[in-house]
């Protein structure tokens, strides 16, 4: 949809939304006038961006950070990537909105409104890693369709909203429940109302999870309309696709949900190892749990120049989906050699957790710093990118930066 016609159809509320500002005197805006600040679409100002984010895509947007704009334990607005599969809804009305609670597996359906879910259930707050199942795909070789995403596919922000397992117990679940799925307003690229852009969900044990949120505040704000304003599903620690935005429907199945982008091969590897290039079947595909282990460094940047005799340090954060980082270490001699980095312990379960380490240089020249994190399983990051799939995701190799001892 052009800017003008999103603003010709949206409330002043949804106009301000996008400014950032309230239109003081928006009462007296002539029909139809499409205002000066949005009248040259620029992502870093209507999504309150940082302006070092990088545009992937704007049918849908998709926008990702460099590494040093995710330097923040807790991520703001201006850093975090924005990941789309549909087109973001004109114009959202946070009085008249309801969340419906159906399918088979449901004892009766039942709907609330969100100054219901506010007032009837206890509200709970989580930092909690959200990153895309694509996050590194640019590195993979043969190249894989989709978003060419670096490493900026990553934030960790503060949510805040009711558990789902409450709503859940509320509305009243059978015996035979496995899945969940979401359905959300944004509308599908056709723009057929009856395709949806995205309906993708997880298993009971994840979506009963104490930190699984039905999340209405970001950061101790109301969420930002392009991070799915007035409601989204906040699953950590598993692909972002599962976190569905500006979501009006969670259906509870008997079966794994078969909604849109949860069949073929999307969000899904294969089950077992294949050769780089070589086509896989749909039935050998398995769907994306728990992401893997990964660590970024965010500081210092990428081409750091130090002094000789200088040490320099370095901080970064670390995760691992459902599990917690026990061992961070770094690197520079390309991995022939590893020291330990401090680690914190997460906040709480599925927040990301920060490193820092003080690296010193033998002499004069040119350095890579390697991270590796390990996690509570003992896994560890591969150094280079790990086994090749068709669609181009969970790459965790070793985040590494450039560095150049004058």
């Amino acid at each position: 949809m052009k800017r003008r016609d999103f603003v010709k159809k949206g409330t002043l509320g949804s106009i301000a939304a996008l400014i950032g500002a309230e239109v003081v005197f928006g009462s007296k805006m002539p029909h139809g006038y499409t205002p000066l600040a949005l009248q040259d679409p620029d992502p870093y100002k209507l999504f309150n961006k940082h302006k070092d984010m990088v545009v992937l895509n704007d049918r849908p947007w998709n926008i990702e950070a460099q590494a040093h704009l995710l330097d923040d334990k807790v991520t703001p607005n201006s850093s975090m990537f924005i990941r789309n599969n549909g087109l973001v809804p004109d114009a959202i009305d946070a009085k008249a909105w309801t969340l419906t609670i159906d399918g088979e597996s449901v004892k009766s359906k039942k709907s609330y409104t969100l100054d219901e879910l506010k007032s009837k259930f206890q509200k709970h707050t989580y930092q909690l890693t959200i990153e895309c199942g694509g996050n590194g795909r640019a590195e993979f070789d043969p190249p894989a369709k989709g978003n060419q995403w670096t490493v900026g596919a990553v934030h960790c922000a503060s949510w805040s909203g009711v558990r789902l397992r409450d709503v859940l117990d509320d509305a009243g679940i059978k015996n035979d429940a496995v899945y969940i799925g979401f359905h959300a307003v944004d509308q599908h690229l056709s723009r057929d109302p009856n395709k949806e852009a995205i309906s993708r969900g997880c298993p009971m044990s994840k979506a009963l999870q104490d930190e699984t949120l039905l999340a209405y505040e970001m950061n101790g704000k109301e969420i930002p309309l392009i991070h799915g304003y007035p409601l989204r599903l906040v699953a950590g620690g598993w692909p972002a696709s599962v976190s569905g935005k500006w979501v009006n429907r969670i259906s509870v199945r008997n079966k794994v949900h078969d909604g849109e982008k949860m069949t073929g091969s999307s969000y899904k590897i294969p089950c077992e190892t294949v050769a780089p290039g070589e086509k896989v079947k749909d039935e050998d595909m398995c769907i994306i749990e728990s992401m893997p282990v990964k660590s970024l460094i965010t500081y210092p940047k990428s081409g750091a120049i130090i002094k000789e005799g200088k040490t320099l340090n370095i901080r970064g954060h670390a995760w691992a989906g459902e599990l917690e980082v026990k061992k961070m270490e770094y690197s520079i001699d390309f991995g022939a050699t590893w020291k330990t980095c401090e680690v914190e312990p997460p906040v709480n379960r599925l927040a990301w957790q920060h490193f820092n380490a003080s690296v010193s240089f033998p002499k004069r020249g040119y350095y890579e710093v390697w991270a590796k994190a390990t996690d509570s399983n003992g896994m560890s990051q591969p150094m280079l990118l790990p086994g090749w799939n068709p669609k181009g995701y969970l790459n965790n190799a070793c985040h590494r930066i450039a560095v150049k001892v004058n």
